[in-house]
């Protein structure tokens, strides 16, 4: 009975995976080429598509989709490397590692609300420098929503340049740093030159599909674009959420193809970073065939530790941003601090907390659990097999987040109308189990297989099953990865947005919904205390993770892995 529950959990694990994703496109396609019978649409064809390309603005918003999602991309790389280039094997790292580390668990929106109080006209940052330049009133300057994205740019890379960095470092065991460095540095190589020329390439095969997913996801995203990206033209993601959303039901069969479209929006992203990445291997090895040995990079190595450092302070002041917004009494401008604190913003929304709570953690708690049980089999199944996960295996783990969510979630949410059912809440719960997953299962694979199987074979050879080595040995001693990966997961289910609008058609709601829908009203001390209790949920969740094997191993030190 036990090698047949990892066996079925596999089977099972992918098809929570690539069903949902199959499924979901389907949805999609069929209403973009006219077939929806529950709308009349009974005969394939392209109208939906002629519809779409005449609609004004299609294609700002597609190009603006593309730079915006590939400049966030090409930046937050860029500093993840020099940055590991410069400080990979040193204490500075180490250090930042921790700074940076608690980032993930703030959420997309709380991050770009927090950044957004930061640079707005009459934000944090104009307020101080206001009695220096006798600034009196707000400056008529269109940030964030500037046209071109740049506010929603620098959103994006102040949350993906800390998941990179993170990617980065838990790849880096895999290549040999210290035998590279001393190799460099005979040769007269900098830092910077020796870690790219040596390291660089066979590192960033090991984070490609990483860099994929934040590429997808930053041509796609929805939730920072309504917070931080321009307004007219939107993104092309923020436009089919209008679409999706309309009272007009025919606007579904626009939407479908602007789903498409948002398809081979990201597909064109992920073509052009492919061959940037051709054009930068050629530019490497003509670099190191010509033996530039870049030895004064003193300059640039001091310029990414000042990015990383401005990284976490911008979110870690703009999540304390947040939280004077939501204690604020009065607070005009240009006061840097509010003339008063009080509770009556908390009090106030609390009584219309209660419901988007107890769908955020129910929601939150299902799908992380199922997804460490589905992680767990598969990670058991793959000890008794002896094949390690591999390349094609890690696509299919990344497939949900390489694949535009809008362009899948869609055709998910017609397939639920169209099949009658009234379940959203179970509904809601699979399909964040299709993000959850991925995010679990990298977590905890890496100490799962590091565990001393001896441990595991001392105990076969005293008489012991499978299951009882498991449940006595293996989990007890694999606590802490397995609580952290469940704080990982239910910290990215926190954060979805764009499922739940659409799954829960406004019948379920959850704090980040609430939180990014109030991002039209520009009431600020609302909006801090719901992006201030998305932000607290995951970091709750992640102090229990540290908390709970603490008190667990307290006498048994040597347990702690």
């Amino acid at each position: 009975m036990t090698a047949v529950l990892p066996r079925d959990a596999v089977a099972v694990t992918l098809g929570f995976l690539l069903l949902p994703i199959t499924f979901g496109l389907l949805g999609t396609l069929l209403p973009a080429f006219g077939y929806l019978p529950a709308l009349g649409g009974v005969e394939l064809g392209f109208a939906p598509f002629r519809d779409l390309f005449a609609t004004p603005g299609l294609l700002a918003a597609a190009a603006l989709s593309v730079a915006t999602g590939l400049a966030a991309s090409l930046i937050s790389v860029g500093i993840t490397l020099v940055f590991v280039a410069s400080y990979a094997g040193t204490p500075t790292l180490s250090r930042l590692q921790h700074l940076l580390s608690p980032l993930l668990a703030v959420p997309h929106a709380a991050a770009a609300f927090g950044f957004a109080f930061l640079i707005a006209p009459s934000g944090f940052l104009i307020r101080l420098v206001a009695p220096v330049f006798g600034i009196d009133r707000p400056p008529d300057i269109l940030i964030p929503h500037d046209p071109i994205g740049l506010a929603m740019i620098a959103g994006l890379v102040i949350k993906e340049t800390p998941f990179l960095f993170l990617v980065t470092l838990a790849a880096l065991p895999q290549v040999d740093l210290g035998a590279a460095r001393r190799l460099s540095a005979s040769f007269g190589y900098g830092r910077i030159a020796g870690f790219v020329y040596l390291l660089w390439p066979a590192l960033y095969r090991q984070i490609r599909f990483a860099v994929y997913a934040v590429i997808a996801y930053s041509s796609s995203v929805v939730d920072v674009a309504l917070i931080l990206g321009p307004n007219l033209p939107g993104t092309l993601a923020t436009r089919l959420v209008q679409w999706m959303n309309d009272p007009d039901l025919s606007a579904r069969f626009l939407a479908s193809a602007g789903a498409v479209l948002q398809l081979g929006v990201t597909l064109v992203a992920l073509i052009s970073w492919f061959v940037l990445e051709h054009f930068a291997s050629g530019a490497l090895k003509a670099a190191r065939d010509k033996g530039w040995r870049l030895v004064a990079d003193w300059l640039v190595r001091r310029v990414s530790i000042l990015l990383v450092g401005l990284i976490g302070t911008i979110v870690f002041a703009g999540l304390a941003i947040l939280a004077f917004w939501s204690l604020a009494g009065l607070w005009q401008f240009p006061d840097i601090l509010p003339q008063s604190f009080t509770l009556r913003s908390w009090m106030s929304a609390w009584p219309r907390v209660g419901d988007p709570l107890i769908t955020t953690l129910l929601t939150g708690l299902a799908s992380t659990l199922l997804a460490i049980l589905l992680t767990i089999g598969c990670l058991e199944r793959e000890l008794q097999t002896g094949r390690s996960v591999g390349e094609k295996a890690l696509l299919m783990l990344y497939l949900p987040l390489i694949v535009p969510q809008i362009t899948f979630v869609f055709g998910l949410q017609l397939l639920f109308i169209g099949s009658g059912s009234e379940h959203r809440l179970p509904a809601l719960v699979l399909v964040h189990l299709v993000f959850v997953l991925p995010y679990v299962f990298l977590s905890l694979a890496d100490p799962w297989r590091s565990l001393d199987r001896r441990y595991e074979i001392i105990a076969t050879a005293l008489g012991r099953s499978r299951l009882s080595v498991l449940l006595s040995i293996r989990l007890p001693m694999l606590i802490r990865p397995i609580l952290t990966a469940m704080a990982v997961g239910f910290a990215v289910s926190v954060g979805q947005y764009l499922p739940t609008v659409l799954i829960g058609e406004g019948r379920l709601s959850t704090i980040t919904t609430e939180a990014v829908a109030l991002a039209s009203g520009n009431n600020r001390r609302v909006i801090g205390v719901y992006a201030l209790l998305q932000t607290i949920l995951p970091c709750l969740a992640f102090a229990l993770a540290a908390l709970i094997p603490a008190a667990l191993h307290r006498n048994r030190r040597e347990m702690k892995v």
